[in-house]
C-alpha cells in the first residue's frame, strides 16, 4: 500500500534523477573546464605588418588614397602587370603537360636554368657539379628550406640577419629554430651604408656563422654595397670562415642587368666561398601567386653536392611534398627559348627603368615643393624600395592627413608610385616633414 501511494511521487522525481549524472560531472569539473571552449587559449596572431597596411587602405573610402607599402610592381597607370613574355609562355605551355606531381626537388630543366642565371652560364662550381639545387616555394620557401637545414647539418651555428632587413626573415629562423643576431647595415645619418659597423659585426660573430646577405635591391633601404665594398666583406667573410646566404628577389629588377645584379654572388664565388643562394621569380617575372623558387648550395665537390640536394629533398618532403609545376614551366620555357629570353631582359629592364625613373622625379618633385632637406638618398638607393628617412609619426600623418599609406618604418614601395600621383606624394611628404627629417 506504502509503494503504491509513493508512485506519483517518484514520477515526480524522474526527470531530476536523470539529470544527475551531468550535475555531478559539472560539480566535480575545474571552472575554467566548464566555461572555456577547446582553442578558448588561443590568442589572436599579430597582424603581418605589411598586409595590415593594405587592409587600412582598403578600408579608406577616399578616392585618391595611395598604397605605398606592398611590393608588387604596377604601372604608370596604378595596374598590376602580365609580361609578354609569361604570357607568350602560357600560350606555348598550355595543353602541352599533364598534371602529375613533379618530384620532390622539382622540374629539373627549371633548376638547370635558374643556377645558371645566378651564377652564370660558364661557372665553373656548375660544370664541376659542386652545386645542390632544389625547386622552392618562391624566395620565402627557399629561405625556409635553408633554415631548416642548417637547423640539422649547421648545428650550434647562428644566422646574422641585417638590420633593417625584410620582417619575415627573422620568422623563418626563429620557427626552424635557428639562434640569430642582428648586424649593422643602414646608417640613419647618412642614408647610407653602414659599412664599418658591418665589417665590425663580421669580425666579431663566431667563426663559421651563418650571414643573410642581400644579393641586390636590398628590402628595405635600398642600399646595396659597391663591388669594391662586396670584396672587402668578402675577404672579411673569408677569413673567419663564414657562410653567406643570399637571398636574391630582385635580379634584373634593380638595375635591368640580370649579370649585375648577380655580382655579388660571383664575387663572393671568385673569392672561393662555400655559399647559398634564394632565388624568386616574383618581381622580376611578375609571378608573384605562382611561388616559383630555387635553392642552390655551392658545396666542395659534387659528392658532398649529392649528399646536401638529397637532404633538402628529404626536408621538403613533410613540409610540403613537392613544388607546383606551372610557374616552373612558364621560367623553364622563358629561359630557354632564346627570343624569349631577350624579350624578358627587354621588360624587366623597362621595369626597373621606370622605378629608377620615379625615384628621380620624386628628389625633383620634393626639391621643387620646397624642401629645404637633402633628399639624395632617394635616387642613389635602388630597386623596389626607397628607405625614406621619415619616422613612424610621420608616416602616421601621411595615412590619417594625405591618405598616403607605407610602412611605419618609412619604407616608399617605388612600384606605387607613378606620374600621375608623384607631385601629390611629393607635397604630402613636405608637409609631414616641414624640415623635421
Amino acid at each position: 500500500m506504502a509503494l503504491s501511494a509513493s508512485a506519483p511521487a517518484l514520477a515526480g522525481l524522474r526527470p531530476v534523477l536523470n539529470a544527475l549524472p551531468a550535475l555531478t560531472r559539472a560539480l566535480v569539473q575545474p571552472a575554467s573546464a566548464a566555461t572555456t571552449t577547446l582553442f578558448g587559449n588561443v590568442e589572436q596572431a599579430p597582424k603581418d605588418p605589411i598586409l595590415g597596411i593594405t587592409e587600412k587602405f582598403l578600408a579608406d573610402t577616399n578616392p585618391i588614397k595611395m598604397n605605398l607599402g606592398v611590393g608588387a610592381y604596377r604601372d604608370d597607370n596604378g595596374q598590376p602587370v602580365v609580361l609578354d613574355a609569361v604570357r607568350e609562355a602560357e600560350r606555348r605551355v598550355a595543353g602541352s603537360h599533364f598534371m602529375e606531381y613533379l618530384p620532390i626537388g622539382g622540374l629539373r630543366d627549371f633548376i638547370s636554368e635558374s643556377v645558371k642565371l645566378a651564377y652564370g652560364d660558364n661557372a665553373a662550381v656548375l660544370a664541376e657539379g659542386q652545386v645542390a639545387a632544389v625547386q622552392s616555394l618562391s624566395g620565402t620557401g627557399s629561405c625556409r628550406l635553408f633554415a631548416d637545414f642548417q637547423k640539422r647539418f649547421m648545428p650550434g651555428t647562428k644566422v646574422f640577419i641585417p638590420e633593417p632587413t625584410w620582417s619575415n626573415h627573422f620568422n623563418i629562423w626563429r620557427d626552424a629554430g635557428v639562434e640569430f643576431a642582428k648586424y649593422r647595415y643602414y646608417k640613419a645619418e647618412t642614408r647610407g651604408l653602414d659599412m664599418d659597423g658591418f665589417l665590425e659585426d663580421i669580425k666579431h660573430a663566431p667563426a663559421g656563422s651563418v650571414f643573410l646577405l642581400h644579393a641586390c635591391a636590398h628590402n628595405p633601404t635600398g642600399v646595396d654595397p659597391t663591388p669594391e665594398q662586396w670584396r672587402q666583406l668578402s675577404r672579411a667573410m673569408l677569413e673567419r670562415g663564414h657562410f653567406p646566404l643570399f637571398d636574391m628577389a630582385y635580379q634584373g629588377f634593380a638595375s635591368g642587368d640580370c649579370d649585375r645584379d648577380a655580382a655579388s654572388i660571383r664575387i663572393f664565388l671568385a673569392d672561393g666561398h662555400r655559399l647559398a643562394v634564394s632565388q624568386s621569380y616574383a618581381k622580376n617575372m611578375g609571378l608573384y601567386g605562382q611561388r616559383v623558387g630555387c635553392l642552390s648550395v655551392v658545396c666542395d665537390n659534387k659528392r658532398d653536392a649529392s649528399a646536401v640536394e638529397s637532404q633538402l629533398k628529404a626536408i621538403a618532403r613533410p613540409m610540403y611534398s613537392n613544388p607546383p609545376l606551372h610557374g616552373a614551366l612558364l621560367v623553364t620555357k622563358i629561359l630557354q627559348d632564346n627570343d624569349l629570353k631577350q624579350l624578358w631582359f627587354k621588360e624587366v629592364k623597362g621595369m626597373a627603368d621606370r622605378i629608377i625613373s620615379m625615384r628621380s622625379l620624386l628628389r625633383k618633385r620634393l626639391e621643387e615643393a620646397g624642401s629645404p632637406l637633402p633628399w639624395g638618398h632617394i635616387t642613389d638607393q635602388i630597386g623596389m624600395f626607397a628607405y625614406s628617412g621619415m619616422s613612424p609619426e610621420m608616416v602616421d600623418a601621411l595615412a590619417a592627413q594625405h591618405h598616403i599609406y607605407m610602412t611605419r618604418n618609412g619604407r616608399i614601395s617605388m612600384a606605387g608610385v607613378n606620374t600621375k600621383n608623384v607631385g601629390r606624394l611629393a607635397e604630402a611628404m613636405h608637409a609631414v616633414t616641414s624640415g623635421k627629417l
